[in-house]
């Protein structure tokens, strides 16, 4: 699978790299962070799965359309919204349910107490809309996850730190009080995709044309009525809106500060984590100045809560600080910190080498200067030096980040308590389902527990059953049983560690 999803090619000069997965891949695999993973393999997503959140037709579209007959369906580009930045290549449809199955099944795998963290870094595509692509984004994984931890929680709660808005999953839980959305992000100066301001400046005839075509039964025509939520979902959507330049301390500052009053308010059940790396100092398409650290520490607050936690990937298009970032925040996920991880440049070399088949030896660069051989095989000029920060001025005062913070805390209020749902209806609605389908999951799906004890030493195990074991910290041997060579199936791990059991769904080599 990881040749399928990291392979996968946008078209030139398209700033969407998948192959970025195969440097986290390989660099998470250098760090040995495999070793205290349970690797799974989700299934594919199977269209009548991705059409729980999505148009059938539009799931129909996506499989049948093909780079070679796309000329014939011109119409249904334009209403698919199939084009520039969301182009037609081959094995698109395959690539949208590998994605979106690891999604799912990471959210699978929580419900049933399999795991307490689930990683899927080839997840978090969260600007696909229920009808349409947008934003490099076909399927919106990140709903479908949130839509199977939903028939376990009553609660889930949506982070998004990535640079963009978190559109597409904001609009899918607009008018429910279950999902609480949370997006930290760039707005203005018409930075895609334009949404996600505390509240949205509308005049009146528009209010009230949006509460006709909705009959809705409310009369607030205030600004901002239409970004924070409607129906049962009022003030159930935050946006953070931030402007260009911002740094380590007012983001994790701000972050701390309103993510830990959304816990206490809206006790969820469950977090999803977007981890979108595009919000890093130096991104292609960014424009935030946050390090790996910055970004990262993000990640660790949220892991305190000790909740069921689901992380996915996202933006991200300089792909040398996307694989550091998200092999540093893989690692705080193990509780394991990784010190040299952003400053150690030749084990990413050698994670890009193996991916275009260099090898040091053979081009005898053992002796070179790490940077060197760094700038030679990602082809970078000799005045741009790897993962530097570039430092840009920050245009978040402190008076402005304090008005979003008030903004933000005052729409809590507004919630008089976690929201409560009936529970045994819906559990006895998913049972009759269950039934009717007859547990119809995928066969990979229920992972058989083994014994280390019962098994016999002189019987090789098959890969699922290694991808099972997880390295104890205390274990300083290598034996028959050492992974370091083992191909590691799709993007979803897991792992024991002294907070509990993670996955990790990572990429076939």
């Amino acid at each position: 699978m990881l040749r399928d999803v990291g392979s996968v090619y946008f078209g030139p000069n398209h700033p969407m790299k998948p192959h970025r997965l195969c440097m986290t891949h390989h660099l998470v695999l250098s760090y040995d962070l495999h070793k205290k993973m349970e690797i799974y393999r989700p299934h594919k997503a199977y269209p009548v799965e991705l059409a729980q959140f999505h148009s059938a037709d539009y799931v129909e579209f996506l499989h049948r359309i093909t780079p070679d007959t796309q000329h014939l369906f011109r119409q249904e580009l334009t209403k698919y919204n199939l084009g520039e930045d969301c182009p037609v290549f081959e094995n698109l449809f395959e690539f949208c349910q590998i994605y979106a199955g690891g999604t799912i099944d990471a959210a699978r795998r929580l419900n049933n107490q399999l795991c307490d963290i689930a990683i899927n870094w080839a997840g978090g595509l969260h600007h696909a809309k229920k009808c349409e692509a947008s934003g490099f984004c076909y399927i919106n994984d990140l709903v479908l996850g949130i839509l199977e931890l939903l028939k376990y929680h009553a609660r889930v709660l949506y982070i998004d730190i990535d640079v963009h808005h978190g559109d597409g999953v904001e609009e899918a839980f607009y008018f429910t009080d279950r999902v609480m959305t949370v997006s930290f992000h760039k707005f203005g100066d018409l930075f895609f995709p334009g949404t996600g301001d505390v509240k949205v400046l509308i005049n009146v005839f528009l209010c009230f044309l949006y509460l006709y075509l909705l009959d809705a039964n409310t009369t607030d025509l205030s600004p901002g009525a239409l970004e924070i939520g409607e129906r049962e979902g009022k003030f159930y959507a935050i946006n953070v809106p931030l402007k260009d330049g911002i740094d380590d301390t007012s983001f994790t500052r701000l972050f701390k500060t309103i993510i830990s009053k959304v816990v206490e308010t809206y006790a969820p059940g469950a977090i999803v984590l977007q981890c979108g790396a595009d919000s890093l100092a130096g991104d292609r398409l960014g424009c935030f100045n946050l390090s790996i650290d910055g970004h990262a520490e993000c990640v660790r607050f949220v892991k305190k809560f000790n909740l069921p936690l689901l992380v996915t990937g996202g933006g991200g298009y300089t792909k040398e600080n996307v694989a550091r970032c998200w092999t540093v925040e893989t690692g705080i996920l193990l509780d394991t910190e990784l010190p040299n991880a952003r400053l150690d440049t030749f084990k990413l070399s050698l994670a890009r080498a193996n991916q275009h088949g260099l090898s040091c030896e053979i081009y005898g660069l053992y002796d070179i200067d790490p940077t060197t051989f760094l700038r030679m095989v990602c082809n970078l000029p000799d005045d741009v030096l790897p993962f530097s920060l570039i430092e840009q001025e920050n245009l978040n005062s402190k008076s402005y980040l304090s008005t979003i913070k008030m903004q933000v805390l005052e729409n809590l209020r507004s919630i008089q308590h976690a929201p409560s749902v009936q529970m045994q209806e819906f559990i006895i609605l998913w049972l009759l389902i269950a039934v009717i389908y007859e547990f119809q999951v995928p066969p990979d799906f229920y992972i058989p527990e083994f014994d280390e004890d019962e098994q016999n030493p002189d019987e090789r195990m098959d890969q699922h059953t290694q991808d099972k074991q997880i390295q104890r910290d205390d274990e300083f041997y290598e034996g028959d049983n050492d992974n370091d060579h083992m191909d590691v199936g799709s993007v979803a791990g897991s792992f024991n560690g002294a907070g509990g059991h993670c996955t990790v769904p990572w990429l076939d080599d």
